[in-house]
């Protein structure tokens, strides 16, 4: 589907809808700011502010929801007083979503806002982000996800409208290994690295990994750093916060592009077309075949762990250890309009370990 079918769709989406939106200032919230301050009725951007953000993350959301002319409110709760949140299992991001769209279903509640909406796309249903799931569990609307917005096209639109987003939104949490408790030290030291980094790079993509006495930098541009002045300099910097070694990533850990489908040639089915994609999590079965079967002829086997959904003459097969196939379409990009519509009904396990 071209950018601007997918942009009008977001816009039919939200037309005249009275919408609290789940704000960042990243990328994907501020698509969605973009477009939902042209045609909704009203707009109220949220952004929490859970203490363990980057240290410029709420005052940038704030700039961009003025530039858009939208409201804007932060609420503020300190998640590092949760001791679930604090014990960094593998549900961490589950747990942290469930919290913050709790309170922004009690802010909607209170002010009278129906339409809760979030900037998750369809590029994010191919990542290990257990978080996703509350958006199902709490019928959050994601019009990125429903109008087949990839990362890519959200990028593209940010650079043709020539709008400013915050690029350091990731909650800092994330740098530390599963497993280590999550302490304010360790959020403290984290900040401070990588608001050092920025200081003294090029880079646009930052991230210190807290791995307990190691400090590892990852940058998308290592080049400005590789001054034995500027490296000590870091070097000192960051024993003094605490770690005990320093190391730096030299391969490029932006985000990389994924396509959302690739070939597989069917060495027992010369005629036939196959493309294929490769989830990073576990599925649930059962909950998924009763979301597929909105789409078409679904056979489950639960027990198999296998569900085959026949729609519009295609098959796609969905294997409980995250492989998608997609059987008899016409091409590639009939198997990723296809892959498109299935996503959203995924549904996974979320390890509670």
């Amino acid at each position: 589907m071209e950018l601007e079918a997918k942009i009008n769709t977001i816009r039919e989406l939200l037309k005249n809808k009275k919408i609290l939106l789940a704000f960042s200032g990243g990328a994907d919230s501020t698509v969605v700011a973009k477009i939902a301050s042209e045609v909704a009725k009203s707009v109220l951007a949220v952004t929490i502010d859970n203490g363990v953000m980057p240290s410029s993350c709420i005052q940038n959301a704030e700039n961009i929801a003025r530039q858009m002319g939208i409201d804007h409110m932060v609420i503020s709760e300190d998640y590092l007083l949760d001791e679930h949140f604090k014990e960094n299992k593998p549900n961490r991001c589950f747990i942290c979503r469930n919290k913050m769209y709790s309170k922004l279903e009690t802010v909607a509640q209170e002010k009278g806002f129906k339409c809760l909406v979030d900037g998750t796309n369809i590029s994010d249903l191919l990542e290990d982000r257990p978080g996703i799931m509350v958006n199902y569990q709490k019928n959050i609307f994601s019009p990125l996800v429903e109008s087949g917005m990839t990362q890519e096209d959200v990028l593209y639109f940010l650079k043709k409208e020539n709008l400013e987003f915050s690029t350091s939104t990731t909650c800092l949490a994330t740098r530390i290994s599963t497993g280590s408790e999550i302490t304010t030290k360790k959020i403290n030291r984290i900040s401070y690295a990588e608001s050092l980094i920025k200081n003294l790079s090029s880079a646009n993509f930052i991230r210190v990994r807290d791995q307990g006495d190691m400090g590892i930098i990852e940058v998308d541009s290592y080049s400005s750093l590789l001054n034995p002045n500027t490296l000590q300099h870091i070097d000192s910097e960051l024993k003094a916060v605490g770690f005990k070694k320093v190391v730096l990533d030299i391969g490029d850990s932006s985000k990389k592009k994924k396509d959302l489908v690739v070939y597989k040639p069917c060495k027992d089915e010369l005629n036939k077309i196959m493309f294929e994609t490769e989830l990073p999590y576990p599925i649930n079965i059962e909950l998924t075949c009763i979301e597929l079967e909105k789409m078409g002829i679904v056979k489950c086997s639960p027990g198999m762990g296998i569900a085959m959904l026949e729609v519009e003459g295609r098959n796609v097969t969905i294997f409980k250890k995250g492989k998608i196939v997609a059987r008899r379409v016409k091409d590639q990009e009939d198997a990723q309009k296809l892959l498109i519509k299935v996503l959203p009904k995924i549904r996974r396990f979320v390890s509670e370990i």
